[in-house]
């Protein structure tokens, strides 16, 4: 086992990227749990006006979108808990976030919802570097 000895300068970078990650995970959580919150409690009317995709889908789809981001957002502050298990659980949240976003932001862009595909991006923007820098 080897140990690392960090410089103060390296050792203040390493503490500013953690405190900017963990920003992120606090954003990225807030939303989904908001996001899925609104698809399990709202009607589909409600929903339909907010986001025209959901007249394409069913009742259960929607719902069941809703229930996966919140378990998703849950995974991403899994590392509270514990790191050893939570560090997966981030890991793989993110991972299906970023897949999720992405695949969303090809939908609203095709249906020319041009604020949501905005927040799509900015969502990909602040959990790619929470994948990229808690994978070391």
């Amino acid at each position: 086992m080897t140990s690392t000895t960090l410089t103060p300068s390296a050792r203040a970078k390493a503490d500013y990227l953690n405190l900017t990650l963990w920003t992120f995970q606090g954003w990225i959580a807030m939303f989904f749990i908001a996001a899925g919150y609104a698809k399990l409690t709202e009607s589909m009317e409600n929903l339909t006006v907010l986001m025209h995709w959901p007249a394409m889908a069913s009742t259960a789809f929607e719902r069941g979108l809703g229930v996966i981001e919140i378990l998703l957002a849950l995974m991403v502050l899994a590392p509270l808990v514990s790191w050893r298990v939570g560090r997966p659980l981030l890991l793989i949240a993110s991972f299906l976030l970023l897949g999720m976003q992405a695949i969303m932001l090809g939908v609203h862009a095709l249906d020319l919802d041009v604020g949501l595909a905005l927040t799509n991006l900015f969502l990909i923007a602040i959990t790619a570097p929470v994948f990229w820098f808690r994978r070391d």
